[in-house]
């Protein structure tokens, strides 16, 4: 019935009707995702309808109104066939300022159109094959990356922003052709970063490092959607990035190494927007070539270095294991290194680790990449080892009991899942410069069994990369509970009770006389045995 009513005003009514009527139907159906079946054609022409009203010269009031309901009616993939043609996703094109003869962005009251068009083409896009090839055909792509460039340094249209790089992400995502188009022909790598240096406010201060003011705002809800946007279709364009890595791209992947640090420190608008923006960023630093990514630490200024000193002096003399990892002014140093980011990573993996669900999505990505940086950058894997599997000094509990990180990743290496305890394992062997003696005295030699046979292990020794010679240091604690420890279990036991202990003297020569006769049984045995054999 609404269907009919709006489909009569549409085709006979002037502009003011048109807009009144479209109005009802929007914010009746807002919510409405599932559409009845009976009712499909009665879509379509409205939606046919809809699109002769747009090439009309009608006001921008009345534009917002039929592309909402154009945008409600194209979540509903059976009415898309016949109205998604070429003619049609032009008229968007044009309302959206994708031609290229659109050559800027200054009428305010436009906007709401433009914003209302991509989102029509977003779900146009998503939902109809026909639609996705014609894209292609209008070179969709490039008009796109035309219009971020025309807005991606003016905070004020952030929606147009969000849903042209939403757009972005689909098209890139549905055809692999399109991400090529966007790395080498579009410049899209220098493009998408300098956007997401835009909505972060970046300030430089080196080449590769950025002014991170810890007491500063949040990010807005606009900035953040648009940068998470953006962190999702450079992610498409970069995915096969590990493989095919040129030198001439490594400045260009360390600009982007070194704005995803920026994203790392700071914050969104609530704790679940901080989460997503924080789990694309990681997701596309796993597409950085591993040796771009010594970009997430960088060396103390000079100041830096001055409180550094001052704090490591008033740390008491007998805390030396732990002089080389401060904090000072939220800053986490390690070994002259600002390990801000990497830190924040950890902490993400043991969240992650705390959902106790979807460890395969959420997880594995994370832990992937700090055993990635481990394994190449040997500041990043020792300030881990320090922070995960520090000097032991209690070994009364199984190295999977507890609530430290090392408890929990030492749980995960007896996940049901296979990927997840795969590289659960491989983190801490990295940590351990892949030495089995030092992973088993972390983890006992039970929970390491499976990476130790699906290397060849089993017997000792060490991987295959190689790593510096510093020895780990054995705390006091750890070298006299050595000696009780259960290798299996990885913990120390109580030592068991020698029965010997409570007998009598008449009882001891009683079990000795026994152990004799057994042992001279077993020798006659052997000899019968041999003067069979010779007489054979």
């Amino acid at each position: 019935m609404d269907e009919e009513r709006a489909l009569y005003i549409v085709r006979a009514g002037e502009a003011g009707a048109i807009e009144r009527v479209l109005r009802d139907y929007s914010d009746k159906h807002r919510a409405t995702f599932k559409f009845e079946s009976t009712d499909e054609d009665k879509r379509k022409k409205l939606c046919e309808g809809i699109f002769k009203v747009l090439v009309k010269d009608v006001p921008t009031t009345c534009q917002v109104c039929c592309l909402e309901v154009l945008r409600i009616l194209s979540r509903d993939k059976k009415i898309l066939v016949p109205v998604t043609t070429k003619e049609n996703m032009q008229i968007l094109l044009r309302l959206a300022k994708l031609n290229e003869s659109d050559d800027s962005l200054e009428k305010v009251s436009e906007f709401p159109v433009i914003v209302e068009s991509l989102k029509c083409l977003c779900n146009i896009v998503f939902n109809s094959q026909m639609a996705q090839q014609l894209s292609l055909e209008l070179n969709l792509a490039a008009k796109l990356c035309n219009l971020l460039r025309k807005c991606k340094d003016r905070k004020f249209i952030n929606d147009i922003k969000c849903f042209d790089l939403r757009l972005l992400f689909l098209l890139s995502l549905l055809h692999t052709d399109i991400r090529s188009q966007l790395r080498y022909e579009l410049q899209g790598l220098p493009l998408l970063t300098q956007i997401l240096e835009s909505a972060f406010s970046i300030k430089w201060t080196d080449e590769y490092e950025s002014v991170i003011d810890h007491n500063g705002p949040p990010l807005s809800p606009q900035e953040t959607d648009c940068a998470i946007e953006a962190l999702k279709a450079l992610f498409n364009v970069t995915v096969d990035s590990w493989k095919v890595h040129k030198e001439s791209d490594s400045h260009q992947f360390r600009v982007m190494a070194a704005v995803l640090r920026h994203c790392l420190l700071i914050v969104g608008p609530t704790e679940d927007k901080t989460e997503e923006l924080h789990s694309n960023a990681v997701n596309l630093l796993s597409n950085v070539p591993v040796s771009c990514l010594d970009v997430l630490i960088c060396p103390l200024t000079h100041e830096e270095t001055t409180q550094e000193a001052t704090t490591l002096d008033e740390l008491p003399s007998d805390k030396t294991a732990e002089k080389e990892t401060v904090l000072k002014n939220n800053t986490m140093v390690y070994n002259g290194m600002n390990m801000e980011a990497i830190h924040v990573l950890l902490n993400f993996m043991e969240k992650r680790i705390d959902k106790g669900s979807s460890y395969r999505e959420g997880l594995t990505p994370v832990l992937s990449l700090l055993t990635e940086c481990s394994r190449a950058h040997r500041n990043i894997r020792k300030f881990l080892k320090d922070q995960v599997l520090p000097p032991l000094r209690d070994v009364t509990n199984r190295p999977e009991v507890g609530s430290t990180v090392r408890n929990k990743l030492v749980r995960l290496m007896t996940h049901v899942d296979l990927g997840v305890k795969q590289i659960a394992a491989e983190f801490l062997f990295v940590l351990c410069k892949e030495r089995v003696d030092s992973l088993l005295k972390y983890t006992g030699y039970g929970n390491a069994a499976g990476l130790l046979a699906a290397r060849g292990l089993l017997a000792g020794g060490r991987g295959d990369n190689w790593y510096s010679e510093d020895e780990d240091t054995d705390t006091e604690e750890y070298k006299n509970a050595k000696p009780n420890i259960n290798l299996i279990t990885g913990h120390l036991e109580e030592p068991m009770p020698n029965p010997i202990d409570e007998m009598t003297e008449e009882q001891k020569e009683y079990e000795a006389m026994k152990l004799v006769n057994m042992l001279d049984k077993l020798s006659r045995r052997a000899n019968v045995k041999d003067l069979h054999q010779d007489g054979g």
